[in-house]
């Protein structure tokens, strides 16, 4: 701690210089190349023992990612390179100080199996520093998942194995110690079917469940202490409850006790101390009168200190932590004074002594760098993406607005440089009841390098603002199309009324459901938007939620099926549209298969409607999935679709 103190002074002034030497003035667009690179450099982690530190990098274009390893204390030294013949590297975990769980996928077919059934598979191996050799750990009869680290046993991990069936069925997971150096393990708990969301402690012990009890219709939490065998129930959650409850650790010191995240009659979320034995909330620790708390945050030395909680988080402008751990405030407080553009800064991997520490910041000037402390010494490692500099960057500024109901809608303004009034983009998330963090949106920022305000609503039904408010839009039948689409368009008003956005020069581009939301806003009359692009959008809702209908139930199935039943179907109401469409899809998209729009774009056809169609092929629908070929496909059109065809000049 001392030494990271004292070593402020002369970090911050390394690294002001570090800006200054890197600043240039950014006149024009960052090229569609810069955008659609891979990320390069990823998963930056230390080994227990602080020896190594290391991290999957692109090769090239094409990703070919590998992972170097470098000695931390000798940066400029030639690093080891790990890497992957038949599949794809996607991650790794040390686990002990010469090994690591590296995690691989591939793209096994071209078509999907069905709603959810992607065309990836995956597989894990581990790879020692001490033989430079892989070993195995997946295999197409079983898969194998790290658990937990076990820092109190050296080379031993807990991991969680499926035995696959013939056919797509598998037996319950059961899980072990397992003995990386050996390969010896001891079984640590038998599953059964009927037992779900295990929580382990730091020693591998079982110490959390849930079931579901058919009777009453509840999930039932279950802990068992140390040392036992039975489970003890000690919170009931009915299915039909739209309440949160959701374990955050263990209070330190009082066994008996939990930190938990739950709604416990409020509308906000908020930490509290939860009972086992009584079953009854104790103390709240802290909740907030305008968003949810998100969660606990842990200590950064998973290795000495292992599960500790050390503070609580909420997001609304921005993430902001508080914490218990005055020594953990300490760390993070000097590393944001420190690091150029800090925005939200996290010590990802700390060796076991306390004294190596990687810290990555991400910030609306900065997509990702990581950074190495190493007893008082400050070094950055790299970023994520150092082709976009951040005097390229848009700041971001969070703002709120009213609807026409009276309701008040937070909003992220990503601003371009110069002058206003911009032309807009609107671009709702997807989802869509989830809770939006914008820190550096790789979307919003390209479209603002190109000179469009981005506008990123919260609209009714996104999550982190309260049950209430989340409820709205679908508890008296879905507002799809409806009040939620209203609110989209009432932030479009604010702004132009401020004077901000150009009345003329407004679009909406959006993923999944926000796919869906601008084919919405396609059929508006009066419409405020010149054009709309649609990316993996929700076309018939109807065929959507028939995939899981009968797989759903309680409170989901309130939540899916009055949306989808009772929203807007974009598919009935293709004879509206009255603007300009471009629609893009992933030809391997799982969670809303293709033929979504295919079946749309056929209906504009013949409806005689102006529109572009492309396809991704083999993209999924996640944003991992989508390659340097597929952003080289569809960024360079998206750019030329608003500056060319969107309304009338474009916009």
């Amino acid at each position: 701690m001392k030494k990271l103190l004292i070593a402020g002074a002369a970090l911050a002034a390394a690294m002001s210089m570090m800006t200054a030497t890197q600043a240039s003035a950014q006149t024009e667009p960052f090229p569609i190349e810069y955008w659609a690179a891979p990320t390069i450099m990823s998963n930056v982690s230390l080994s227990p023992n602080g020896k190594y530190v290391a991290f999957v990098k692109s090769l090239s274009q094409k990703g070919e990612p590998i992972i170097e390893v470098y000695e931390a204390g000798n940066l400029a030294a030639k690093p080891y390179r790990v890497g992957a013949k038949s599949m794809e590297i996607t991650g790794f975990d040390w686990i002990s100080d010469e090994e690591m769980v590296v995690s691989f996928q591939k793209q096994v077919r071209k078509k999907i199996r069905g709603f959810n059934q992607g065309t990836f598979k995956g597989k894990l191996a581990l790879f020692s520093m001490d033989n430079k050799k892989f070993k195995e750990l997946s295999s197409d009869n079983f898969g194998y998942d790290l658990v937990n680290i076990l820092p109190e046993e050296p080379n031993k991990v807990l991991a969680r194995y499926v035995e696959f069936k013939k056919g797509t069925s598998f037996k319950a997971a059961s899980y072990y110690k397992v003995d990386v150096k050996s390969g010896q393990k001891v079984l640590a708990l038998k599953g059964t079917d009927d037992r779900y969301g295990y929580r382990f402690d730091h020693l591998g012990n079982p110490r959390f469940s849930a079931t579901f009890d058919q009777g009453s219709q509840e999930q039932v939490y279950q802990y068992r202490m140390p040392g036992e065998s039975g489970w003890k129930e000690y919170f009931r959650l009915s299915e039909d409850s739209p309440e949160t409850f959701n374990y955050q650790g263990l209070v330190e010191n009082n066994p008996d006790q939990i930190y938990v995240t739950a709604n416990n009659g409020h509308d906000k979320v908020g930490l509290w101390k939860y009972n086992l034995s009584s079953k009854s909330f104790g103390e709240l620790v802290y909740r907030r009168n305008d968003v949810d708390i998100r969660g606990t945050t842990r200590h950064s030395n998973r290795w000495a200190n292992p599960g500790k909680v050390t503070g609580v988080s909420h997001f609304k402008d921005k993430f902001h932590r508080r914490f218990f751990d005055p020594s953990e405030e300490a760390v993070y407080k000097q590393f944001e004074r420190s690091v150029p553009n800090a925005g939200l800064i996290s010590v990802t991997s700390r060796s076991r002594d306390g004294n190596v520490m990687v810290v990555r910041n991400t910030s609306d000037k900065d997509p990702g760098s990581f950074y190495l402390y190493d007893n008082g010494k400050f070094s950055r490692l790299g970023s994520t993406n150092s082709l976009l500099k951040p005097d390229g960057l848009s700041d971001v500024e969070y703002i709120t607005y009213t609807a026409r109901d009276g309701q008040s809608i937070p909003a992220f303004l990503t601003k371009p440089k110069g002058a206003g009034p911009h032309p807009l983009v609107v671009m709702p998330h997807g989802g869509p009841f989830v809770a939006e963090t914008v820190v550096f949106d790789e979307w919003a920022q390209l479209l603002a390098n190109n000179g469009y305000m981005v506008m990123q609503p919260q609209y009714r039904g996104s999550k982190n603002y309260g049950q209430k408010f989340y409820q709205a839009g679908f508890i008296d039948g879905g507002e799809g199309g409806k009040k939620m689409q209203d609110d989209k368009d009432d932030g479009v008003k604010h702004l132009i009324s401020s004077g901000r956005v150009d009345k003329d020069r407004v679009a909406m581009f959006g993923w999944s459901y926000g796919g869906y939301a601008a084919l919405i806003a396609a059929t508006r009359s009066p419409n405020l938007y010149q054009c709309v692009i649609a990316g993996a959008a929700v076309a018939d809702n109807l065929q959507q939620v028939n995939y899981y209908r009968s797989r759903i139930d309680g409170w989901q199935k309130t939540e899916q099926l009055n949306f989808w039943d009772d929203s807007i179907n974009p598919i009935d109401e293709v004879e509206k549209v009255n603007v300009p469409m471009f629609i893009v899809h992933g030809t391997a998209d799982q969670r809303v298969p293709p033929k979504h729009s295919k079946k749309y774009v056929s209906a504009l056809k013949k409806a005689g409607k102006n529109h572009k169609y492309m396809e991704l092929e083999d993209a999924d629908h996640f944003s991992n999935t989508l390659y340097y070929n597929h952003k080289m496909d569809f960024y360079p059109a998206m750019v030329s679709y608003l500056k060319n065809d969107c309304g009338p000049g474009g916009l």
